[in-house]
């Protein structure tokens, strides 16, 4: 990086923090940017700035709103109010809402735990979950935290604090996806897939 100047060398080092972008990619990032007309160039970083200042947690769920209200979905009075689907992040809200076939609420813990990352309970928002539950009115919590260790073990000690309370704790179910082929399927994901079977 020696061949840059300072300037383009931190606008790299700084796309190269993202996640999933590496080295290269950073430079065909900055690149790009230095490449842009100039109020282009400042729309990106107005952008960027006005979210950071205007974004914030929604007081319910924990998902991205806009201002100190609440979330587009706690606000839908259409929803279900006696469901929450739990998941690690606000991209997992969207992943979910493309389906169409989920009409409750939600809560967003904000990532999973990880000892290996210094995440514990304490770091996610856990308690704000469970004083939706001890309000008494939800009578489902759907664990959809991602299939790995680190969801697992999330969604499930989710559902040791979650069951003295009476409520029914459900996992989403895993298996082959529509295209994929059994032989390629992880040991894993046909168990998931046999567990998950249903009646046709």
């Amino acid at each position: 990086m020696e061949y840059f100047p300072p300037a383009l060398e931190s606008l790299v080092e700084q796309f190269a923090r993202l996640p999933g972008v590496g080295k290269k990619s950073a430079q065909r990032l900055a690149f790009f940017v230095l490449g842009l007309p100039d109020e282009d160039a400042q729309a990106f970083a107005d952008a960027i700035l006005a979210a950071k200042k205007s974004i914030s947690l929604c007081p319910v769920c924990q998902n991205f709103t806009e201002g100190e209200g609440l979330c587009p979905i706690c606000r839908n009075s259409r929803r279900d109010e006696t469901t929450i689907c739990v998941v690690a992040d606000p991209k997992d809200v969207n992943a979910l809402e493309r389906s169409r076939e989920y009409n409750g609420r939600y809560h967003v813990l904000h990532g999973v735990i990880s000892p290996m990352n210094h995440v514990g309970p304490d770091d996610l928002h856990i308690k704000e979950l469970l004083d939706r539950v001890t309000q008494g009115e939800i009578r489902e919590v759907i664990m959809a935290t991602n299939p790995t260790t680190e969801g697992e073990a999330t969604a499930m000690y989710l559902s040791r604090l979650l069951k003295p309370f009476g409520v029914k704790v459900t996992r989403l179910a895993y298996g082959v996806p529509v295209g994929g082929q059994l032989e390629f399927a992880d040991d894993a994901t046909l168990t998931r897939a046999l567990e998950g079977r249903r009646e046709m």
